[in-house]
């Protein structure tokens, strides 16, 4: 059976206090269980104090058959910042704006921008699939929604890892790849009606909301809308179309991170769950983990946690 272990963020301790909680041991520099296996949601690296050693702790799981993992939009991020634009040799593929490099610079500095490590970390990054579909649940880092799963097809392997040839056209704004890749990594975003905006947590200007899309049923703007609370107001009631959102078949469970959860662990529904409680947060938060036993419908006493 598996354990499923949501955003790290670089906090190597509060992971290893995690699996010491489900009865891991560290062998031969290899954290295992003699009965299960842990799977990865992404996001390994960016704003947490040890992410080389975080890095290298879920990468000796998974090079040694001990976990599977997923690749988190940071993961993707941190390829695309690396990576040369061909069709501008003086860029790359993720821009070198002051935002982006505030977002990506504790990894950098860690890891030493352009070493030896850091190659070699982008190369594993490369290497995580874009989703699991298992036997008994699935596992995507932000959004399962069935179009953009078949739309990406085109671009991965049998193993669902993105194409050499393919990390070009998934980070150019626009490109049917970059919608699809974009969406699985980091939700579903539609635009607000009109000229309603709000700002996000970083104050900028934002008129596209993430949406809770594994939500069905007559909804609204602000049902849906994933946003800070203070800006909840400035979302309009207005009732969003029931074709944008994919929602979720229930075929089995599906395990996600990304969302920056809060409070006591719990399944967003009976078939969806949500594994990121914020262990990076500024005021600290959880890593979390679903201990899974093979049950359809998901529960609330099979998360475990650590605090930040």
């Amino acid at each position: 059976m598996y354990d499923l272990i949501g955003d790290i963020h670089g906090h190597a301790r509060a992971l290893k206090a995690l699996l010491t909680k489900m009865d891991y041991q560290e062998t031969n520099g290899v954290w295992q269980h003699s009965e299960r296996e842990v799977i990865f949601l992404g996001d390994f690296v960016d704003r947490g104090p040890e992410q080389i050693e975080t890095v290298q702790i879920a990468r000796n799981m998974v090079e040694s058959g001990n976990a599977l993992a997923v690749m988190g939009n940071h993961e993707f991020n941190a390829v695309a910042w690396a990576t040369p634009d061909p069709r501008n040799p003086s860029e790359y593929l993720r821009p070198h704006t002051e935002k982006n490099l505030k977002q990506h610079e504790a990894f950098l500095d860690q890891v030493g921008e352009g070493s030896r490590l850091h190659l070699s970390m982008l190369e594993w990054f490369k290497s995580l699939p874009l989703y699991l579909d298992l036997p008994e649940f699935r596992v995507v880092h932000a959004c399962w929604h069935p179009t953009y799963l078949e739309s990406v097809k085109q671009f991965t392997d049998d193993r669902n890892r993105l194409l050499p040839e393919a990390w070009e056209a998934s980070a150019r704004k626009g490109s049917e790849a970059y919608g699809a890749v974009e969406t699985l990594l980091k939700g579903l975003e539609i635009p607000l009606p009109g000229d309603h905006y709000f700002l996000d947590k970083e104050k900028n200007k934002r008129t596209d909301v993430r949406t809770k899309w594994w939500q069905t049923g007559n909804l609204t703007y602000r049902d849906l809308a994933m946003v800070p609370g203070s800006e909840i107001e400035k979302i309009p009631h207005e009732p969003v179309e029931a074709h944008i959102l994919p929602g979720y078949d229930g075929e089995k469970p599906v395990f996600v991170g990304h969302y920056w959860m809060k409070g006591e662990p719990a399944p967003l529904s009976e078939h969806v769950a949500c594994l990121d409680y914020s262990v990076a947060g500024d005021h600290g938060g959880k890593l979390c983990a679903y201990q899974f036993g093979g049950e359809r419908c998901l529960s609330a006493s099979n998360f475990v946690w650590v605090h930040a």
